[in-house]
């Protein structure tokens, strides 16, 4: 009696390597669902007044100069109001540079000193410097003003800068604080042996070490002193050296009490386009910056 050989099972068709099965993809989905839904929420409630805005700006508003069509009337009249729009941008301009060139040279020389030497009294000082995080930032104006008007500063732009300065200086050490206690001892120590001053250490290894905690101090600097309005409210007197806030707020003081909306909505764009280029240009260094302390090593 023949014995027949079994026959061969069907061959099975090997799956893809990396790709999960159906049910854990859907799985997946469902719970990234409430993520994604919160994502959008928020996203659609921080972009909504800044895109209608834009849309304001371009659309005819009655009683100001785009009353029909869409068009650059109303940036035509921001461009024309006073001194004119760009010797406003100049003013923000000056103020912003200066104020992020204080924070980022004392910042970066105070949280080196905190981070890397030990001497009496750190601890303390460093949280003095942090106490005026608490002190409320209007009550400190008008001593300042008397201040300023003393060292002949009052009405100036360096001036402005100096206070706003001062006002980012506590969370500006901070960070540089934190950013340089993430960046190994053994870093600045090989470099000193090599030859190196403190000084050199920090300019040769630690800064570009710390790179990400500039760009986040430096960023934060530039966006309080872009936007900030009630400083220059209380500081500049001047009107041709008022920074672009100031100016925009102006606009709304007409006569008979008639405001340029479609001014004013241009201005909103002018003072938020930069801020927005930044952030986007830099946010992966602002969010690196911000976590630099969260693992050391």
């Amino acid at each position: 009696m023949a014995v027949t050989a079994p026959a061969p099972a069907p061959a099975t068709r090997p799956a893809r390597p990396g790709r999960p099965a159906p049910r854990a993809r859907i799985a997946g989905v469902l719970t990234r669902t409430p993520y994604w839904v919160l994502t959008a929420g928020l996203a659609i409630v921080f972009l909504f007044p800044l895109v209608w805005a834009g849309v304001a700006s371009f659309s005819p508003q009655p009683g100001s100069a785009q009353v029909d069509g869409w068009g650059f009337g109303n940036y035509a009249t921001l461009a024309s109001y006073q001194a004119g729009i760009w010797q406003y941008l100049w003013n923000s301009v000056v103020v912003s540079g200066l104020t992020v060139l204080f924070t980022l040279g004392v910042s970066l020389l105070g949280g080196f000193a905190f981070a890397r030497f030990r001497f009496p009294g750190r601890d303390v000082l460093f949280l003095v410097t942090l106490a005026i995080l608490m002190v409320p930032y209007a009550t400190l104006l008008i001593p300042l003003y008397v201040l300023l008007n003393t060292l002949h500063l009052q009405n100036s732009l360096l001036g402005l800068a100096l206070v706003l300065t001062m006002f980012q200086l506590p969370f500006a050490t901070f960070m540089m604080r934190i950013s340089f206690e993430s960046v190994p001892r053994e870093l600045d120590e090989a470099a000193m042996v090599d030859g190196c001053s403190s000084f050199g250490a920090l300019r040769r290894v630690l800064v570009p070490a710390v790179k990400p905690g500039l760009i986040t101090v430096g960023l934060f600097a530039f966006l309080a002193a872009w936007n900030d309005f009630v400083a220059p409210l209380i500081l500049i007197t001047d009107s041709a050296k008022a920074p672009l806030p100031l100016a925009v707020a102006n606009m709304r003081q007409q006569v008979m009490g008639i405001v340029d909306y479609g001014a004013t909505q241009a201005g909103v764009v002018v003072l938020a386009a930069p801020c927005v280029v930044l952030f986007l240009l830099l946010q992966r260094h602002y969010v690196r910056g911000f976590m630099s302390g969260a693992l050391k090593g």
